[in-house]
């Protein structure tokens, strides 16, 4: 069926906003509310990506709607990740598609029609999906399945993502593939915030004081089923160049927080940037305010044994 002025005018403009949304999270680990604040540029005109305000947006210049939005609470007298497995748990417990809650009680209200208007055209639209407070991942295409008036909710799948698919899922097979795929994200990106947020914004090693250069590295890979869960204490944030040496043995941490440099890296004699790693031997860990973040004695101990292995 050949597609109206009007629709075709929706799909131009949805292409946009996703090249602009593809474009930020190749620039940025997340986005927040002043990476999104601008929108996007279509035929001169500036179009919203959200609004501020409400989780379901459809910008006036479009005929169907653009986003969602799941905003990550803040929880008051506690840190926000101390119940951050919560807030996420619907997603990790899912099989093929996820729950999406209606904005407020009237299922015919403007904001819950474009829900239904979505699942009827199959219109992908983009998620931006809480991460921690005010810092989002954006998730598309994503595809609204399922929608359930007197349960206050509808169903949202995801496609892969692969640039340039925009159809909806078809098989069980791929509404599964595709929602493992956002679940891997989720660990990653939160876990990252999560491990950051604890240590202050600060490498755990330097003290480097930048987020947007630090890494969370695992102490205990994630493909471990015991010990590898994405929580803090299997965590410690480490610069780019502390977290390649982390990862290569080349550094340790031992289970009293001490830091230990391999023989290989002690003997090189190479300029300014080696010379600083090699300071690290005998040194201490830098710590999390709280006792309950700092690093799984237990994790370091198994990580220590494989660096004294190799050295």
């Amino acid at each position: 069926m050949a597609l109206t002025a009007t629709e075709e005018l929706d799909t131009a403009m949805r292409a946009a906003a996703f090249a602009q949304v593809r474009w930020l999270s190749e620039v940025h680990d997340h986005l927040t509310a002043v990476d999104l604040k601008p929108g996007f540029v279509f035929s001169g005109e500036r179009i919203p990506l959200i609004n501020p305000q409400r989780g379901i947006f459809k910008p006036r210049q479009m005929r169907y709607l653009l986003s969602i939005k799941t905003v990550y609470p803040r929880p008051g007298g506690k840190v926000w990740y101390d119940d951050q497995r919560q807030v996420h748990r619907q997603i990790f417990q899912g099989d093929e598609t996820i729950d999406y809650a209606f904005m407020g009680q009237d299922s015919d209200a403007a904001d819950n029609r474009w829900l239904r208007e979505a699942l009827e055209n199959r219109t992908p639209v983009i998620y931006f999906l809480g991460i921690a407070p005010g810092r989002y991942q954006a998730v598309f295409p994503a595809f609204i399945s399922g929608w359930d008036p007197k349960a206050l909710k509808a169903r949202v799948a995801f496609a892969g993502a692969e640039e340039g698919i925009l159809m909806p899922p078809e098989s069980a097979l791929e509404r599964r593939y595709a929602l493992r795929a956002v679940k891997q994200r989720l660990h990653q990106a939160s876990f990252r915030e999560a491990v950051i947020a604890a240590y202050g914004g600060r490498c755990a090693l330097s003290g480097l004081p930048e987020p947007l250069l630090l890494d969370a590295a695992h102490i205990v890979a994630d493909s471990d089923e015991l010990l590898g869960q994405p929580v803090v204490p299997n965590g410690v944030p480490l610069s780019k160049i502390h977290h390649a040496a982390f990862d290569a043995h080349l550094i340790g941490i031992d289970p009293d927080y001490r830091l230990h440099v391999s023989d290989r890296l002690l003997s090189k004699q190479d300029g300014p940037m080696l010379e600083a790693l090699k300071r690290l031997n005998g040194g201490a860990l830098h710590l999390p305010s709280r006792a309950k973040d700092c690093p799984d004695r237990d994790r370091l101990a198994v990580r220590f044994e494989r660096f004294k292995s190799l050295v």
